[in-house]
């Protein structure tokens, strides 16, 4: 019998089980495969703020997280000697339109007044210069520029080895990888697993991603005529290139350019709601590079060192999908994150435990609570 059962070794699962560590609850974190396995073990590492108007609860929360995210990856850092490639470069928005610039500037003046905390200030410049020559090309920018300096970027697999490094320290959690989650009783609060054995919990996170779906509409009485969520093919890739890794993410029209350490460079991706091989690479992800190229020269020859294709979760509700289950009090689901988990992963983790002990998070936005999407999925 353990305290939390935890199904899933991505971002999430991680993240709850260094939030049920501290919370001194004893807790094993299944993982089907391998830490990373699913789309958490990709390569972009995008940390994108929402755009600084028209501010709500939802936009908050993002802001709010994206900052304790960094004092929470320098603790981690500090508590384990790894890093998690983590800077806040910044991110540059080209304008090729001279509309975009109007809306920009207009941008310029709401994150005046929203993107603040204490003495922290972030800005959105408009300018006419780039970070640096060819970081992006001038047609690209024809409008101007757009720098933000909230945004950020992170290893996503170095940050997954720095959770997995931290929780190995754990006196309350114990990772099981190799086992995968076939069925679940949460009212017997009891789950079986692929090597024939069975797990009795006090309560259980479906933090699994595409697959937590499955389990929840296992559960429904009545048939649907829809899922609870779906998947989210992304492709990207990682170009070695010796450029500066200080510089600012590029985002333009859902192409994304991030730099890395080590001069590698990793552009991404596609979202693809319709796919036959949901790991394999294809002519989207040629035409993704061959606009990061044309947006970025300084990129023409950099060499393809990985090509990496995965499935995100996308809960019914599109926002990720946090909480108890509305009808069984012991399982909780920490999924469809979709494009936004990393930001938010710990920030959710934090909410969930916390709901376990019988607190409530007035931060979290309601439509990010689990009983929020089965409202949707049952109407």
């Amino acid at each position: 019998m353990v305290d939390l059962l935890i199904a899933g070794g991505g971002i999430m699962g991680l993240w709850a089980a260094v939030m049920a560590d501290r919370a001194g609850l004893k807790t094993v974190l299944v993982e089907r495969d391998r830490i990373g396995a699913g789309a958490s073990g990709g390569v972009l590492g995008a940390l994108m703020p929402y755009m600084p108007d028209r501010w709500d609860d939802k936009k908050q929360f993002q802001f709010d997280a994206l900052l304790s995210l960094e004092q929470e990856i320098l603790g981690l850092e500090a508590q384990t000697g790894l890093s998690a490639g983590y800077q806040r470069s910044g991110r540059l928005m080209p304008l090729p339109k001279p509309h975009l610039r109007t809306i920009a500037l207009r941008h310029e003046q709401d994150a005046l007044v929203n993107w603040h905390q204490g003495d922290q200030r972030f800005f959105w410049h408009v300018q006419d210069s780039p970070a640096a020559a060819g970081w992006p090309e001038n047609e690209a920018m024809a409008s101007g520029v757009v720098f933000d300096t909230l945004a950020a970027r992170v290893d996503p697999r170095r940050l997954l080895a720095l959770l997995a490094a931290a929780l190995a320290q754990s006196r309350h959690v114990r990772i099981e990888a190799g086992r995968a989650l076939l069925g679940l009783d949460p009212a017997a609060g009891t789950a079986t697993f692929s090597d024939g054995h069975s797990v009795s919990f006090g309560a259980c996170i479906l933090a699994n991603g595409v697959d937590t779906f499955r389990h929840l509409d296992a559960l429904e009485e009545t048939p649907l005529t829809v899922s609870s969520g779906g998947a989210v093919k992304g492709q990207a890739a990682v170009l070695k290139a010796d450029l500066d890794p200080a510089l600012p993410v590029i985002f333009m029209d859902g192409l994304y350019v991030v730099p890395h350490d080590n001069g590698l460079v990793a552009v991404g991706s596609t979202s693809e709601n319709s796919f036959e091989d949901p790991s394999s690479n294809d002519h989207l992800l040629d035409d993704l590079l061959a606009r990061a190229r044309a947006v970025v020269p300084l990129l023409a020859d950099a060499p393809v060192i990985e090509r990496w294709a995965g499935l995100r979760p996308k809960a019914i509700g599109r926002d990720p999908m946090t909480g108890r289950h509305p009808d069984h009090p012991r399982l909780y689901t920490l999924t469809g994150g979709f494009k936004i988990s990393f930001g938010l992963a710990h920030r959710l983790a934090s909410s969930v435990i916390g709901e376990m002990a019988g607190q409530r998070d007035d931060a979290l936005p309601d439509s990010f609570r689990c009983a929020s999407h089965f409202s949707l999925l049952r109407s």
